[in-house]
């Protein structure tokens, strides 16, 4: 068992207005590792009430997916003898009303472009490779969205 932690802190800001839904929804995101990110609810949601320039959580889950598919595989293609030299994603997730007032990322496609050094994988290996890697990937084992690799 392993156990992964993070730090959120939010205050109000001078000018907020709490009670009317005035306020800013910026706050920091602490990280075991020491490093310290901006979040902010997404501008989807919150409309000019969101940090632009930080992260929302939408976002993270998507980043999420595609970092840990990304460590995987190249875990994966080491193994099976492939030399990776880049490995490039545009990930993209698409939220939707799974209910009345419910929400969700229910698709997070990734785009994973691979440079290799060496012999590359024919399609069909790739293919197996990146299932393999959707398989082990412990967030993608933790999360209902359907996770597609384009």
């Amino acid at each position: 068992m392993a156990t992964f932690t993070a730090a959120v802190t939010w205050a109000l800001r001078e000018g907020d207005d709490f009670a009317s839904g005035r306020y800013s929804r910026g706050h920091d995101l602490r990280f075991d590792g020491g490093v310290t990110v901006p979040g902010s609810a997404s501008p989807h949601v919150v409309g000019a009430w969101a940090v632009q320039e930080a992260v929302d959580p939408e976002e993270m889950l998507v980043a999420a997916l595609s970092s840990c598919h990304m460590l995987v595989f190249l875990h994966l293609a080491r193994l099976a003898g492939f030399r990776a030299a880049a490995y490039r994603d545009e990930a993209e997730g698409v939220m939707e009303t799974i209910a009345p007032g419910r929400q969700a990322v229910t698709r997070v496609t990734l785009r994973p472009r691979i440079d290799w050094t060496g012999p590359a994988p024919d399609a069909e290996r790739l293919a197996q490779l990146h299932h393999e890697a959707h398989e082990g990937c412990f967030i993608a084992n933790s999360v209902r969205t359907e996770v597609v690799v384009a």
